[in-house]
Order: structure tokens, then sequence, then C-alpha cells
């Protein structure tokens, strides 16, 4: 969102809630690939990771 301007837009940021509840967080470069995976559950930071994450989906299923 502060990449794009919108901190102030959003009614809240999940990275400041997740902190703010004892969570995990890490993020990448903006606008690069960054995925991760954790258990059965894999995500991505933007549309940048959609390709790296469906790769480890895939193996994660395979």
């Amino acid at each position: 969102e502060e990449a794009v301007g919108l901190t102030k837009v959003v009614p809240f940021l999940v990275e400041d809630t997740l902190k703010q509840l004892g969570g995990d967080y890490s993020k990448g470069d903006d606008w690069g690939v960054y995925v991760l995976t954790d258990g059965k559950l894999v995500t991505g930071q933007n549309p940048a990771s959609s390709a790296q994450a469906a790769k480890d989906l895939i193996t994660l299923l395979s």
C-alpha cells in the first residue's frame, strides 16, 4: 500500500495487524517475486509472484 500511496485509504494494514497479534511477517522488494510456503500454505506477495507460487503449489501437491 505504501508503494502506491494507499496507506491512508485502506482501513488497516495487514503487516501491522499481523505484527500486533504476534504473527510472523516478512516481505520482499516492492514488485519483486516473493513466495513463502508453510506446511500446505503457499503465499505470494503480489502478481509478480503468481508463477512461482503456482510452481511451489504444484510441487507441494505432487
